[in-house]
């Protein structure tokens, strides 16, 4: 297979450089598009780096040119969901007019194949589990909204222009690269595993356990936990499967198998054979009880399986990352 250039959206992000190195690995050359507010140059080690912001759309034709893409990843978004709340004009401004900008200078390019970062905040709270794609989305802040918003445009832009598209709504994305090579480092951090290794390493307070009330064995929030690695593959393989002449989709990506906060910070007690020093705090707004994916249809049609996604195996590599 001749090596074919793709946009990367965000490439120099969390879950957006392991998609690069995935991309890299499946033979093809990620184009890291990105604004560098919250991703990291020193992330970009698969191909080249084009600095600038996404709703660019005359930057964005000219990369795509340039470099003569044959289709786009796009992460580049908000991605917190405290911060969507008190600030919904900044989540909609960036995440769908930016999804906008990108498809618009899709169409002007001529490229014709999309995989779209999603996210089961699009689900909003459940209403059976696990969750499958014909789950109702119904959306509880900007943030979900804004992923959902951009999901219908997928959908219209193909019914309008042709343009096919994958929209991975994944689950909670952890742990970091199995090589060492990138890891998880975002500031603020709001993610659960880094900050409890970083409450055992004294390098951030004392970690805080939203909720401790929730209908649950141990009265803690369970979520299913994807290793990033994992999530990376997935985007490899969905952009061998549109290459390839596929339609437009939405999938899942999870475990099937959720872990509470206690559950975490035990495992991170384990790798890290120290304590995880915590409080217990009132419960965050719209904050699910239990989020566990059904991601069958991703086994069936993009022939993805979490291979990496246990627990022990997550945390094992976040620790590795943020001990270093």
């Amino acid at each position: 297979m001749s090596r074919r250039a793709v946009l990367v959206t965000g490439g120099a992000g969390y879950i957006g450089s392991h998609a690069c190195k995935a991309l890299a690995r499946a033979g093809h050359v990620p184009v890291t598009l990105d604004s560098l507010e919250h991703g990291h140059a020193s992330a970009v080690r698969w191909g080249p780096l084009v600095q600038g912001d996404v709703r660019d759309r005359a930057l964005l034709e000219r990369t795509m040119r340039e470099h003569r893409v044959a289709a786009v990843v796009h992460f580049a978004a908000y991605a917190y969901v405290g911060e969507s709340m008190r600030d919904p004009g900044k989540y909609f401004g960036n995440n769908v007019a930016g999804t906008l900008s990108v498809l618009d200078a899709m169409r002007a390019c001529d490229v014709r194949a999309i995989v779209f970062s999603s996210t089961c905040a699009t689900y909003g709270v459940p209403r059976s589990l696990p969750i499958d794609e014909r789950h109702p989305q119904d959306p509880i802040s900007p943030y979900g909204e804004s992923k959902r918003v951009a999901e219908r445009a997928l959908h219209w832009y193909g019914a309008a222009h042709g343009l096919r598209s994958v929209a991975l709504r994944y689950f909670n994305a952890a742990g970091a690269d199995l090589d060492g090579e990138i890891g998880e480092d975002h500031d603020p951090e709001t993610h659960l595993i880094p900050l409890a290794i970083g409450a055992a390493l004294g390098t951030q307070p004392p970690l805080a356990v939203c909720g401790t009330d929730y209908p649950s064995a141990d009265g803690t929030a369970v979520r299913d936990y994807v290793h990033v690695s994992d999530l990376a593959d997935a985007h490899a393989r969905a952009l061998d499967y549109l290459l390839d002449g596929g339609g437009s989709v939405a999938v899942n990506l999870g475990t099937g198998r959720g872990h509470s906060v206690r559950e975490v910070i035990a495992a991170v007690e384990r790798v890290a054979r120290r304590a995880v020093p915590r409080r217990d705090v009132a419960r965050r707004a719209g904050d699910p009880a239990c989020l566990v994916a059904d991601a069958a249809r991703a086994r069936e049609l993009l022939g993805w399986e979490p291979r990496c996604s246990g627990l022990e195996t997550i945390v094992d590599t976040a620790w590795r990352w943020h001990a270093r």
